[in-house]
């Protein structure tokens, strides 16, 4: 597949996961970038290093610290813009794997499946809450970066 292209479909896909969760219009574009984001960070890193599990925490990271400039952007919560965001990155076609192998009885192969798409989920959370504790501590600095501010002019 080829980069543009992949783009577009992981800006349509969550743009159109953006329609079905019902966020307010003016955001649907920025719940495709969001998503778009997400996914070419995590297809550069898989090229690079071919684990697609911290391809995936790589990808989540992105999504979540995009989401939170966005949510600064148009005051709005954070999760309008994640959850949208994150769709591109969820491992459907691993799950699905795993439970057609165990119906035709292939459970070493169904296992493995549902390893990864395990791990995978794993790593969208981690992903999602590593952006939130930094970006917690980047507004904390931020907080006190300007309470110093409005302090010295006082004086």
């Amino acid at each position: 597949m080829n980069w543009p292209l992949e783009a577009f479909l992981s800006f349509m896909a969550a743009g159109a996961f953006g329609i079905v969760f019902n966020t307010p219009r003016r955001t649907l574009i920025s719940c495709g970038l969001v998503g778009m984001s997400g996914w070419l960070v995590y297809r550069s890193y898989f090229l690079l290093f071919d684990d697609s599990v911290q391809a995936t925490f790589a990808g989540a990271f992105s999504v979540a610290i995009v989401a939170h400039v966005l949510a600064k952007r148009f005051k709005m919560p954070m999760i309008v813009f994640s959850i949208a965001g994150i769709i591109p990155l969820v491992p459907g076609s691993r799950a699905y794997n795993a439970m057609r192998n165990i119906v035709e009885e292939d459970f070493l192969e169904a296992i493995s499946f549902a390893a990864e798409a395990l791990m995978i989920s794993g790593a969208i959370a981690m992903g999602l809450v590593f952006a939130e504790v930094l970006m917690q501590i980047y507004f904390k600095y931020q907080a006190k970066r300007i309470q110093r501010k409005i302090g010295m002019t006082q004086n």
